[in-house]
């Protein structure tokens, strides 16, 4: 037994980047993962729940790293300095989540100038900038996973959708493409699309808690995804509540 304990001490420790994982889906996917054994960097613009959320993991998982950053994703430069100084302390990235994003509510034609421009940089730009930093090391080491978190508003419309509908159609183009053009380099690729899923900024909304998805049942479909051996990938899953859309 003593034996077996020592050999799982030196296995290598997996890391996973995962953004805006301070709330919702970021933070339970970060957690499930930590309970896996990778080591995880967690990255928003609140860093008090930052140091918060790496306490919480430390004590749960005194074996696993946690790094914390405050970045602005809505900000190129932050991202692209954000993914460099990740790789500065993590040569080897195995795991990419683009979870970060915004909704505001609001229709093409009334919403306020600007909201695309703003939606877009979070929930389109910084992925992109971020899994281009990436992408160089796993492509040498022909192995890694990139996980984007789309939504079923990539694949349909619905009211009051407007610029985030937009976006998360194009976060599922990316990742599509993004998927063909790495096959031939063994990097994985997968995207996530939930529907309405529990978190604080639904704390007002009439719904009742059936309706609405845990975050914990979004992370169980991250960390499956991670479990296949390198000859298959999870291309695309949907996930919604059991009583349907809202």
């Amino acid at each position: 037994m003593e034996s077996l304990k020592a050999d799982s001490c030196n296995l290598k420790k997996m890391n996973a980047v995962i953004t805006g994982s301070t709330k919702g889906i970021g933070r339970a996917v970060l957690l499930a993962l930590a309970k896996e054994g990778w080591n995880v960097a967690a990255s928003s613009r609140n860093l008090e729940d930052l140091e918060l959320l790496q306490a919480e993991v430390k004590e749960a998982f005194p074996h696993q790293e946690c790094l914390i950053h405050w970045v602005d994703f809505a900000e190129k430069e932050e991202t692209i300095t954000y993914g460099q100084d990740i790789q500065a302390i993590w040569p080897e990235i195995d795991l990419l989540v683009n979870n970060v994003g915004v909704f505001l509510p609001g229709s093409v034609h009334g919403e306020g100038d600007g909201s695309l421009e703003s939606t877009m940089a979070l929930n389109l730009y910084s992925p992109y900038y971020l899994t281009r930093i990436m992408l160089p090391g796993m492509m040498e080491r022909k192995t890694g996973h990139i996980i984007n978190m789309c939504s079923i508003a990539s694949f349909m419309s619905y009211p009051n959708g407007g610029s985030y509908t937009i976006s998360k159609f194009a976060l599922l183009g990316f990742s599509k493409v993004l998927r063909e053009e790495m096959k031939p380099h063994g990097i994985k690729v997968t995207s996530i699309m939930p529907g309405a899923t529990w978190s604080a900024s639904w704390g007002d909304a009439p719904f009742a808690l059936d309706r609405l998805m845990p975050a914990e049942d979004v992370a169980e479909a991250v960390v499956a995804c991670t479990r296949m051996g390198p000859s298959a990938v999870v291309e695309e899953i949907i996930i919604r509540p059991q009583l349907g859309d809202l």
